[in-house]
């Protein structure tokens, strides 16, 4: 049986590395149905929406989505196409992990991190207005509803995958009533897992202690402002947002995606690395149920890295964008002995 999914490959070097994951994919001889579409200028461009109707349907239907990256207008323009599917699809987990590949080269080695992130509200919640001119309001909405729930999908997490330990990062000591309410709810909930060490860090402390001692930490739990940095800082302690993967999980649904940018720059050239989105797809493959298939991947990755013959040049390579994806192919096809190393 084929799985159905819904892609969006996104602009700029969007739909380069969305084509590279997709051949990956299929080569594990998986079958799927990709329901591809457009989003953001790109679709305003052909239905005056920036995400069509068509698009929202699909994603109700199949449940899954695959997301390239998607150029977000700085300081106009239309809202992040990743906050509005976050919101309109209610995929309040947003969930990265952070763990090295092989000869990359990094101040740490052996990083081994997941960052569960609070996805629907808070700062990013865009309500904003102009109290007169010059003065512009921004509101951080904290709910008991969204902090309770993405505490327990963290706590739950690590039961399930025995992870022995979560912090709650939050800026308490200043923002007491909405931080304050956002740590009240972990606390709650860590009561319930007492197999589960649970400890708090303040948000700004927690960024130091990361680039000072990264192994103190297993899971961070953040609300969705601090999130977004803290996961993005955690990025480069193993290369960048070019090699980790993300993935925003609903009662519903759940999309996987690159967090990187749309790099339009070197669009079209043939020189993008397709790892973040494929690293998102192995999320995917998992999360449908498809774990050899994403065990296959994974060790194909690892091979290629150790390899280094065929790595795209941001990583100190010279093969093109689908040249790496031909010796990830081809690296599928070893034995799982020779392919197969443990991030």
């Amino acid at each position: 049986m084929a799985h159905k999914i819904t892609l969006i490959p996104g602009d700029g070097i969007g739909p380069e590395v969305t084509q590279a994951t997709v051949r990956i994919l299929e080569a594990t001889g998986l079958k799927f149905e990709w329901e591809t579409f457009a989003a953001g200028a790109e679709a305003f461009e052909k239905y005056k929406e920036y995400i069509p109707k068509e698009l929202t349907e699909s994603i109700e239907r199949t449940r899954v989505g695959l997301k390239g990256p998607v150029t977000t207008p700085i300081g106009g323009g239309f809202s992040s196409i990743n906050v509005e599917l976050r919101k309109r699809f209610e995929l309040f987990a947003n969930f990265r992990p952070i763990r090295n590949l092989p000869h990359i080269p990094t101040r740490y080695s052996d990083v081994d991190l997941i960052i569960v992130r609070e996805n629907t509200e808070g700062l990013y919640s865009g309500i904003e207005h102009e109290v007169v001119p010059g003065v512009v309001e921004s509101l951080k909405i904290i709910t008991e509803k969204a902090s309770t729930r993405i505490s327990r999908f963290a706590f739950e997490y690590a039961r399930k995958n025995k992870r022995k330990k979560i912090h709650c990062i939050h800026k308490a000591n200043i923002m007491k009533m909405s931080d304050g309410l956002f740590l009240r709810c972990s606390r709650n909930v860590s009561k319930e897992y007492p197999e589960i060490t649970y400890g708090e860090h303040i948000v700004d402390n927690t960024c130091m202690q990361l680039v000072m001692n990264p192994y103190q930490y297993d899971i961070l739990l953040l609300e969705n402002l601090y999130g977004d940095i803290v996961s993005d800082l955690c990025a480069g302690l193993v290369g960048g947002l070019g090699l980790v993967p993300g993935a925003n999980f609903g009662h519903e649904c759940a999309i996987f995606e690159a967090v990187h940018g749309s790099a339009p720059d070197i669009a079209g050239k043939n020189i993008a690395n397709p790892t973040a989105l494929l690293r998102s797809a192995l999320l995917m493959l998992r999360h449908i149920g498809e774990a050899d298939a994403a065990w296959k991947i994974r060790s194909a990755i690892d091979h290629v890295y150790r390899d280094r013959s065929k790595l795209t040049r941001d990583v100190g390579g010279s093969a093109g964008t689908a040249e790496f994806a031909d010796a990830i192919i081809q690296a599928m096809e070893l034995p799982n002995s020779v392919a197969a190393q443990k991030v």
